[in-house]
């Protein structure tokens, strides 16, 4: 083990030293892994699936209009759209082109990649769009003029910058950007939120809310609900707490709840879902939902606040609550039980009585979401599993079954095949489930099956069933098995899970994710030398110690814009946000902690590890690309097997096109056959 950092240059992103190690890499890698008729077949076949025109395009419905963002062969960077309910039902819709992001960029000279479009309601006229270079989390904001589909060239615009923008009215907007010195967090969000009015200089916005440089960010919310509009700003301490505040001109309320608690106004009710317990009046668990008339809420103050709370959802040892969603008149609930999820329809008219939705296959997940809150009871039904295609169904609460709008064509022959849930027993004696895809017959051919096994284990995100075309063709249609690990650290068991995993108990994770990769072993259904592994993000972190605490388990891994560096992440780019997640490497206490797994201290000379294959984006600026630059470094210097691909564009979604993300999967899919089917 080693916490010297001689490779530290390679964390100047863009200098010509770093970008011509980099280059040599890539060629390395591209000499290695590509020409080959494998990884032509692969690139094809997945570009294949992300290129369909029978994809389903999912809408965001505004006002009389489904919007949808779509990105083809002929259109790399994509087509911002609409059209009609009517048209949408139709195989082939009409769609009104509103912005040709392929054509804006040759236009201008950049490569544009389109964030989205924050709209003006209710006549939904103009939109604030976001487009970065590259992919990066840094964008430049635009006013645009959806009916006559352009840009408003004295509109609000904004240079590039990790900006919060939100629209108040038709001449005013909160904004929250760099403003110059002094404006930003110590981990580069903003931390001033100011009101601009159209037709004047952004640097006279008016200061509405500023926090404290030791702050994540802060930002500014309108609520234009008819009757009900209200503003609030708010400061994030850090990735689990903040403060909200109802802003009434110069007057700023706190509502009063758990710091850690996550909050949703809406008309007259607030949503409170506890990451901890709470006790008010009575005792809150961890996970539970609870609701209260908010004005009521507002004026009984801290001390007599539990008298207006009601519970609506309590979670238990196997249950959840994955979200929920509104319509004008009801409250969509999404619980899961054991990773799957299950629908339900609270009412408050009829004192928050729970009725099902809708069923949900086994070991599916399911996702429903109203499409107009302030409108009517309109909702889309989102339906799929490992070997089913997404199905999309529209309905109305109260109205009788969904109706399918669109399915999405099967991209691979699952007929063989088969989906089992299965648990494995982590080091503390926890539960661990996982999800198998694999051929339904009981024969293992000698030496196991080509398994490549998925984790994430951080954030409170959970992973649940999804159809994958590319997956499908690439790994399960060749004979591969695929397996996802629910490991501690995402939210499939509630906060309980995620708390469990943090700060000082990370190791839970790595002990979660190997005991599942043991589990697969103890099956029968793969070996050690055929098992692989892959993650992105924190679950390149994951890969990282996998790679360094686990190497006789596997016989490939393979990490995507991975952490790697524990001990100096807090100082790249948005690092410093993650702290309450991993902890901070200036306490003397917690660096012992993270230097334990950090995996590029952790790797050692003269041991033996498998073919890792990490791949970054240049333009990632969440994920610093020199955590994976110094690691590879560190494995060349020691002479172990490692490939290593940086794209230059991308950002933290390590691609900026469908020709770009069919390449890097491709490279990992013919990394993983190379080494695991022999």
């Amino acid at each position: 083990m080693s916490v010297d950092d001689p490779y530290r240059w390679l964390e100047d992103v863009t200098g010509e030293r770093a970008l011509s190690w980099v280059r040599e890499r890539n060629a390395e890698t591209i000499a290695e892994l590509t020409g080959t008729s494998r990884f032509e077949a692969l690139r094809a076949e997945i570009r294949e699936v992300l290129d369909s025109t029978d994809r389903i395009p999912y809408i965001t419905r505004r006002g009389g209009y489904r919007y949808n963002f779509w990105r083809d062969r002929e259109h790399p960077r994509g087509l911002w759209r609409r059209t009609t309910l009517a048209e949408y039902r139709k195989d082939r819709p009409d769609w009104e082109i509103l912005l040709d992001v392929d054509a804006l960029g040759r236009d201008e000279g950049e490569n544009w990649v389109y964030g989205g479009a924050q709209c003006l309601r209710p006549d939904y006229r103009r939109a604030l769009v976001r487009l970065s270079r590259g992919g990066a989390d840094a964008s430049v904001v635009r006013e645009f003029d959806i009916e006559r589909r352009e840009f408003v060239s004295d509109g609000f615009q904004l240079p590039e910058a990790k900006s919060i923008v939100r629209w108040i009215d038709a001449d005013r907007i909160y904004v929250a950007t760099d403003f110059g010195p002094g404006t930003l967090t110590t981990c580069g969000y903003p931390r001033t939120v100011r009101q601009w009015r159209r037709g004047t200089p952004l640097e006279q916005a008016e200061l509405v809310y500023e926090g404290k440089p030791d702050d994540i960010e802060v930002y500014a919310d309108h609520d234009d609900t008819e009757g009900f509009e209200r503003d609030f700003v708010g400061r994030v301490l850090d990735f689990y707490r903040s403060e909200l505040y109802q802003r009434s001109g110069d007057r700023l309320r706190r509502v009063e709840v758990p710091d850690d608690a996550i909050v949703g106004v809406y008309r007259r009710w607030l949503l409170v879902e506890l990451r901890s317990e709470w006790t008010v009046a009575e005792t809150y668990p961890a996970g539970c939902l609870l609701v209260a008339d908010f004005d009521e809420f507002m004026a009984a103050g801290p001390g007599t606040a539990g008298r207006t709370l009601r519970v609506l959802f309590t979670p238990d040892e196997r249950t959840s609550l994955a979200g929920y969603s509104w319509t004008r008149h009801h409250l969509i609930l999404d619980v899961m039980h054991d990773v799957v999820s299950h629908l339900s329809v609270l009412t408050p008219a009829r004192d928050w009585r729970a009725m099902p939705l809708t069923d949900t296959p086994p070991l599916c997940t399911a996702g429903a979401w109203g499409t107009d809150r302030d409108t009517d009871d309109e909702y889309l039904l989102d339906l799929d599993g490992f070997l089913t295609p997404s199905t999309l169904a529209i309905g109305t609460i109260g109205a009788g079954p969904a109706v399918v709008l669109k399915r999405a064509p099967s991209f691979f022959d699952g007929a063989g095949l088969a989906v089992r849930q299965h648990f494995a027993v982590s080091d503390d004696g926890t539960r661990i489930p996982y999800f198998v895809v694999a051929p339904a017959e009981p024969a293992v051919p000698p030496g196991g099956r080509p398994t490549l096994l998925y984790g994430y284990g951080g954030f409170e995100v959970s992973l649940q069933p999804g159809y994958s075309g590319g997956l499908g063709r690439a790994w399960l249609a060749r004979g591969g098995c695929y397996v996802l690990a629910n490991i501690r650290g995402g939210g499939e068991y509630g906060p309980r899970w995620h708390a469990a995993a943090l700060k000082g108990h990370r190791h839970r994770v790595y002990e979660d994710f190997a005991a599942v990769a043991r589990d697969l072993v103890a099956r029968g259904l793969t070996t050690p030398p055929r098992l692989g592994a892959e993650g992105g993000s924190n679950g390149g972190l994951l890969m990282g110690v996998m790679l360094t605490r686990y190497p006789e388990l596997f016989g490939a891994i393979v990490a995507a814009v991975p952490l790697l560096d524990m001990l100096r992440y807090h100082t790249l780019l948005a690092g410093a946000s993650w702290m309450a997640e991993y902890g901070d490497p200036d306490d003397p206490t917690e660096r012992e902690d993270l230097l334990r797994f950090s995996p590029y201290h952790q790797l050692r000379a003269g041991r033996r590890y498998p073919p890792t294959l990490l791949t970054t984006s240049t333009r990632d600026d969440r994920v610093h690309p020199g955590h994976a630059r110094k690691l590879v470094a560190r494995m060349r210097e020691y002479g172990l097997p490692v490939s290593y691909y940086e794209n230059i564009e991308g950002g933290h979604g390590g691609a900026a096109d469908n020709e770009q993300a069919a390449f890097m999967s491709a490279l990992a899919y013919e990394f993983l056959w190379r080494h695991l089917s022999g």
